[in-house]
């Protein structure tokens, strides 16, 4: 497998070891460090600031010894380059005396272009100008040995099909920052030489920094920073080595380290292509200046890749934002419940309550809701409608939680209603989709009627999940007043039904809620033995965590199947067999583009996360879509 061909290159950033004023000995370090990270399979690899000199040579760089031989030790460095990029930091001087503080770009034994430092800093512990010139406007074609090239800021480099553009240190830090103007013009990579010095706390800005502007650019930035061998005579540096994707950081390194670092990342610029293309206001945006794209090499092919990926992406991690994360999911619910009841001045909420999951979660929104709006628990009708698929578990299941939270359950038997029904249709009587679809159409029903008698709104139940299996009755379940689930995926209620149970419910509500998560997965339309629940959901569409997984990756990261098989494999190497991972995928594909008229009349409920499928917002798709014949494709996977 090449993961080159799902939109992946590998960057990698390097803090070497820097002997000031001594740039032959720099070019060796960076060109040991660059051969094995080109081994490794990296496309490109970025250097600090100036790390052919180092940074904080100050009045040194007048002089003629050192601006000579460093430019031997970049002919000398270019010459040893293959088809990997390295980005090495270097004085550029003129004889009208400018001097630039450039980003030089080498690949296939030449000097590609070269990139000037805008920003000069010239305050705090910064006195930058005294030797540096800035580079707007700058304009220049430089010789140095055998290498000619361009010298100026509104020039990226293609590598294959992506485009990485440079800016340095203070350029990030300034309000109309080069990489705004440079990602509008197609860049998708940003590198960042930096000598940004260690200060309490600065590590922490600079993080936020690189995220924020790689989440705004929709663009992959890659930072790095000098080491603890430059001059300590005011400041010390710390190698810090940063890279983040659209806001989310995927790999830092440690700081202060005495020997060379180096951070190699995956970055899928597949992904950021599409967030592009999905962003209007992103489009919608233009430069002020050009970007002229300069050949530069080829992408290496990457066999394997150092992405990981969270079998449960809808689920928040584990760690300090966990509760208030899970917290704010049940306050966006009851938020949206509250406003609905107050704009349909309703009286009370109904409720179908099964015993389930989905149902449960429904239920704890509308008593947040309500405790909110400082109602009573005698607002909430909550009604369980056994009928031939019930389980005597399910149902105890339900009264124990009826009787938790002090509410009083409506229990409605819909057998006989049912069975009138389908004698009415001269049904056989036979478990078909005939009979499970009328028990979900008369729990419905009864539902809206029951609504209409105590002036309330029907709560739907219905999960993110399903929508997009399609696995809820046209009409039946899949119809309410406003569905507060409607945008929270299976593995999300499971986890925030855990999360109720441990952290806000008594010990008598707790109990059942943990009752409630262990039961299996069912709509319980199929008449089942005493004790037993016959119809599983998972043992039929396959387990809900990776149709999530699938879904997460398709609408938010735009994932082809092929994509999505792979980095399943990543996400689930432990737990299922690559054909077991192609069947999955085979049902979630088939299911999705065949459900569509199911979600494209779908009622109002809360936008909780990223993925939502409502037809007035995030998602719009042709009923009829022609899909389908990419499911022969996944058998080749």
């Amino acid at each position: 497998m090449n993961y080159q061909e799902f939109g992946f290159i590998r960057i990698a950033a390097a803090a070497p070891i820097v002997e000031l004023a001594s740039p032959m000995q720099n070019a060796t370090r960076i060109g040991d460090l660059y051969e094995s990270l080109r081994e490794a399979g990296c496309s490109i690899v970025l250097t600090p600031e100036l790390s052919i000199t180092g940074y904080s040579c100050e009045d040194l760089f007048y002089s003629d010894n050192l601006l000579d031989e460093c430019y031997e030790a970049l002919d000398w460095l270019a010459k040893r380059t293959e088809e990997t990029a390295l980005v090495v930091g270097a004085p550029i001087h003129f004889p009208n005396g400018k001097m630039y503080n450039c980003g030089v770009v080498c690949a296939n034994g030449t000097i590609i272009g070269a990139v000037p430092k805008c920003a000069i800093p010239n305050h705090n512990e910064f006195y930058e100008h005294r030797w540096f010139d800035t580079g707007n406007g700058v304009l220049e074609d430089v010789d140095i040995g055998e290498h000619s090239f361009r010298l100026s800021r509104d020039q990226g480099f293609q590598v294959s099909g992506s485009t990485f553009a440079i800016e340095i240190c203070e350029d990030l830090w300034i309000p109309n920052s080069p990489s705004i103007e440079h990602c509008l013009n197609g860049a998708l990579l940003v590198l960042n030489l930096s000598a940004s010095n260690e200060l309490v706390a600065k590590a922490d800005y600079r993080r936020a920094l690189v995220s924020n502007q790689s989440a705004k650019c929709i663009c992959a930035y890659l930072y790095a920073s000098c080491g603890i061998y430059e001059s300590t005579k005011d400041t010390v540096f710390s190698g810090h080595l940063l890279a983040c994707e659209n806001g989310m950081v995927l790999g830092e390194s440690e700081r202060f380290c005495i020997n060379e670092t180096t951070l190699v990342v995956d970055v899928d610029v597949d992904k950021l292509r599409y967030e592009r293309r999905r962003t209007s206001t992103y489009r919608m945006a233009t430069a002020a200046s050009n970007l002229t794209v300069v050949p530069c090499c080829i992408q290496a092919p990457l066999p394997t890749t150092t992405r990981t990926y969270p079998s449960q992406p809808f689920v928040p991690s584990e760690g300090a934002e966990l509760s208030s994360r899970t917290a704010e999911v049940l306050q966006i619910q009851s938020s949206g419940l509250l406003r609905r009841l107050v704009s349909a001045n309703a009286k009370s909420l109904v409720l179908g309550l099964s015993g389930g999951l989905d149902s449960t979660l429904a239920f704890l929104v509308c008593l947040d809701a309500l405790q909110r709006l400082g109602g009573s628990t005698d607002s909430l009708i909550p009604v369980t409608m056994p009928g031939p698929g019930t389980s005597e578990h399910t149902l105890e299941s339900v009264h124990l939680l009826a009787s938790a939270t002090g509410t009083k359950l409506v229990e409605l038997d819909i057998r006989h209603s049912v069975d009138n029904h389908l004698g009415l249709l001269e049904h056989d009587g036979g478990v078909d989709l005939t009979l499970e679809n009328a028990q979900a159409r008369e729990r419905t029903k009864i539902l809206f009627d029951l609504a209409n008698m105590h002036d309330g709104i029907v709560v739907g139940t219905g999960d993110l999940s399903e929508l997009a299996l399609g696995w809820c009755t046209f009409n039946g379940d899949h119809m309410s007043s406003y569905n507060v689930n409607v945008s929270v995926p299976k593995t999300l209620v499971a986890h925030v039904v855990k999360w109720y149970a441990e952290r806000r419910a008594p010990s008598a509500l707790a109990k059942v809620l943990h009752r409630i998560v262990k039961t299996p997965i069912s709509p319980e339309l199929v008449p089942s033995l005493p004790g037993e629940i016959q119809q599983r959901t998972e043992e039929i569409l396959g387990p809900y965590e990776v149709h999530d997984f699938f879904l997460y990756h398709y609408l938010r990261t735009g994932a082809g199947l092929q994509k999505l098989y792979a980095i399943a494999r990543i996400a689930f190497l432990e737990k299922y067999q690559d054909n077991e991972i192609k069947k999955f995928l085979a049902i979630f594909w088939e299911r999705f583009c065949k459900n569509q008229f199911k979600r494209t009349v779908l009622p109002a409920g809360p936008k909780v996360g990223t993925v939502n499928l409502s037809p007035r917002g995030d998602w719009r798709m042709p009923d009829e879509a022609q899909c389908l014949q990419l499911l022969e494709s996944i058998r080749d996977f």
